[in-house]
């Protein structure tokens, strides 16, 4: 990735942090579509909710990126397997979690520089390097936000206010794109 001329270690870093907020962003947009009986809702005993979904990406984050450079991202007070046990928070509680979780990605991700990039870094005692640990999290992420938009979608049917270009207006988008 790093030998594309076009692609350089800083606007990795730039490229990362916006993947990030825009994860962060869809994530939140569709917590405030939602109520407090929507956010616990799944469609059998062996899915998660959307609250499950963020308690767990909550834990994820506080462990992989608190002390990102120096510690596992596997913390030993991480109790993983609770995090998807229903706490019914309320969705005011969930969004603080949200925020909290976001807040310390990005308190890890910011101050990096591109001397950083190619540090050894590790998750559950793998060896990762710190451009793969965050290409690592941005692919999980991405999975887990996915789960709460297609569950929110749902849950709002008609009512739903879409996150990105509207059924039946990808020509007018093209047109005349948003600034």
């Amino acid at each position: 990735m790093l030998d594309d001329p076009n692609m350089n270690s800083k606007n990795f870093l730039s490229l990362s942090i916006d993947r990030f907020e825009q994860l962060q962003s869809l994530g939140l947009k569709t917590l405030e579509q939602l109520n407090d009986e929507q956010i616990h809702w799944s469609p059998d005993a062996e899915s998660n909710s959307i609250a499950i979904i963020v308690q767990h990406l909550y834990g994820n984050m506080l462990s992989r990126f608190t002390d990102f450079l120096t510690t596992d991202g596997e913390k030993p007070d991480r109790h993983r397997d609770s995090e998807f046990i229903e706490q019914k928070l309320s969705l005011d509680e969930l969004k603080k979690r949200w925020n909290a979780g976001w807040d310390c990605v990005f308190a890890a991700i910011r101050p990096l520089t591109n001397d950083d990039l190619d540090k050894e870094v590790f998750i559950r005692g793998e060896s990762h390097t710190v451009m793969e640990a965050i290409l690592r999290q941005i692919s999980h992420y991405a999975y887990h936000v996915g789960q709460i938009v297609y569950i929110g979608k749902h849950l709002k049917g008609e009512e739903w206010k879409t996150l990105s270009i509207p059924r039946g207006k990808s020509d007018e988008f093209l047109t005349s794109p948003p600034k």
